[in-house]
């Protein structure tokens, strides 16, 4: 058994996740508004959260509406309560976080949550600045072995679709 003064050790996949409980702040999800992203509320304020290091495909993309869909089942399953730990904003304001989830005491990480369904890439350029990175790197790998959701074909990468729509 694993002590850790200040957080709280939950064990995902085989591995340890850590969520601060100095850091992490208690929001309701009262939308999901794709595979990555949820608009949230917390004391009478809404805001974006953006899932850290993760990137689901668009909700036009193959895949897009299962990864929403997977998406808020995982957020249905708790009434939309999340605990969030705020990493940085984006550069369209939106907070980019971790997001957690607790029922009966089973304790979920959902941006692991999302890769390791196959519902979502790791977004390796913005990975690095997310805490459990290592956690994220693993549920992928275990995604892609099992060739499950965006590993199961041939899809296009959701960052070369925004490229694509915007060069035309």
């Amino acid at each position: 058994m694993t002590l850790l003064i200040g957080a709280i050790a939950v064990t995902l996949s085989s591995k340890v996740v850590k969520v601060n409980a100095n850091t992490s702040e208690q929001w309701q999800v009262i939308k999901v508004l794709d595979g990555d992203t949820v608009k949230a509320s917390k004391n009478g304020q809404k805001v974006n959260i953006r899932f850290c290091g993760i990137d689901a495909p668009e909700k036009a993309q193959p895949l897009g509406q299962q990864s929403k869909a997977n998406l808020q089942r995982l957020v249905d399953e708790v009434g939309g309560k999340v605990a969030i730990t705020e990493i940085e904003r984006d550069r369209y304001g939106r907070i980019v976080g971790e997001i957690f989830s607790s029922k009966n005491g089973q304790e979920k990480f959902l941006n692991e949550e999302q890769l390791s369904s196959g519902n979502a890439y790791l977004y390796s350029q913005y990975v690095k600045n997310c805490p459990n990175k290592i956690a994220l790197r693993n549920a992928e790998n275990l995604a892609k072995s099992k060739r499950l959701g965006v590993w199961s074909g041939n899809y296009q990468r959701p960052w070369d679709y925004r490229r694509q729509k915007r060069s035309r």
